[in-house]
């Protein structure tokens, strides 16, 4: 393997959690190499397209190697581009690792390596946002924004029903994703530096409706994107790509009324499913992807304490593998129905993977960024869900 470090830095500035964030959605593939003077041998994370597919420390492989490297809290940190040839093992997505990791560090399920008096940076970070999972992007283009604006402390960005179509980035700051629902605002997530604000596929329609409402926690800078410049390039796209970005722009707004409906309590998991066949079964390898021409496909989550209820997807949505997205949904990560009138034709992934390759890298954020929301969301819903039957 090569020896060249492309990126590399200290455990008391960046954590592992954040370390991964960054290599996902600058989507490299290479190894992480984790360095504490309290172990003997470095950590190793191997890393494809920005995803974890396999690790090792001392004894342990795979995801439980992962879960235990978020216990070195001090240390250094070096990732080297190369290809990767190891077995893929890791299944999950990296926001679920991350979030399930950085979960498990504060419950102490995992043991921390390194000195007792030094408290891990995702603890401060958690309970200051009340566990609510906190979604970074990568550094920024400057050359797509044409316009900056500053919201403070608890003033509303974007509400919930209004219309625009306009795409922000946070440039600095961090801001809080809330949703109406019957028992008042439901908190989601936080957004910080490198974050998107905005439907990409409201570029396309012409016109949108808010679907959350966005709220600033603290100063909050952005970075208005030219939405020209945007609009150009989506429509230079084929019908395949841009019909795959209206989808999953569904997704993310049927996941996130998903998750104020289980919260709510409005949900029943077996008239969700009753009378639908399976189509694909989670963690199923399946490497291709289907656009529905007729019939209604319903995608939940097998979790211990059951289905949970996702997404209804209609005539021209998509699913399936997406070679260059990890939404933490099918085919690993949840389970697809069907009405028994389903219709589908396979799409050519790996022209649309052509196709991705091409594209900007500010465009390429922010379908990487859709994708970590619809991760994020579906595993608020599954938390929701967790609470409700417990």
């Amino acid at each position: 393997m090569t020896t060249t470090v492309a990126f590399a830095g200290n455990l008391n500035f960046l954590n592992l959690g954040e370390v991964l964030q960054l290599l996902g959605t600058n989507g490299g593939s290479g190894v992480l190499r984790i360095i504490s003077k309290y172990a003997a041998d470095p950590g190793v994370v191997y890393i494809v397209k920005g995803n974890p597919i396999n690790a090792t420390n001392g004894s342990l492989t795979g995801i439980d190697a992962v879960y235990s490297l978020f216990g070195w809290i001090e240390g250094q940190f070096e990732f080297s581009q190369d290809n990767v040839t190891c077995a893929k093992t890791i299944t999950k997505s990296r926001m679920e690792i991350i979030l399930d990791g950085l979960r498990m560090l504060d419950e102490g399920k995992i043991e921390r390596l390194g000195p007792s008096s030094v408290k891990h940076k995702s603890q401060e970070s958690r309970a200051k946002s009340g566990d609510l999972p906190l979604i970074k992007g990568p550094l920024v283009d400057y050359s797509y924004v044409v316009d900056e604006e500053v919201f403070y402390n608890g003033d509303e960005i974007v509400r919930e029903g209004n219309h625009g179509n306009w795409v922000w980035v946070i440039l600095e700051g961090t801001a809080e994703i809330l949703k109406v629902s019957t028992n008042g605002p439901l908190r989601i997530a936080r957004i910080g530096d490198g974050a998107f604000l905005g439907s990409v596929a409201s570029l396309l329609a012409g016109d949108n409706v808010r679907s959350a409402t966005v709220v600033a926690v603290g100063n909050v800078q952005l970075g208005m994107l030219d939405s020209q410049q945007l609009t150009s390039e989506l429509a230079s796209l084929s019908a395949d790509f841009r019909g795959l970005i209206n989808s999953l722009d569904l997704r993310l707004r049927q996941v996130t009324d998903m998750a104020a409906e289980i919260q709510s309590n409005n949900v029943k998991i077996n008239d969700y499913i009753k009378g639908k066949k399976p189509v694909i079964k989670q963690g199923q390898n399946e490497e291709r992807l289907f656009r529905i021409r007729e019939g209604e496909v319903f995608i939940a989550r097998e979790t211990d304490n059951g289905h949970v209820p996702l997404m209804h997807l209609q005539k021209d949505d998509y699913f399936g593998n997406i070679p260059f997205m990890d939404m933490g949904n099918e085919p690993n990560s949840a389970n697809v129905f069907a009405s028994p009138n389903l219709k589908l034709s396979a799409v050519d992934s790996q022209k649309l993977q052509e196709e991705h390759e091409k594209i900007s890298s500010t465009l390429k954020n922010i379908f990487q960024h859709l994708a970590t929301c619809i991760s994020v969301t579906t595993l608020v819903a599954c938390e929701f869900h967790k609470k409700i039957v417990s």
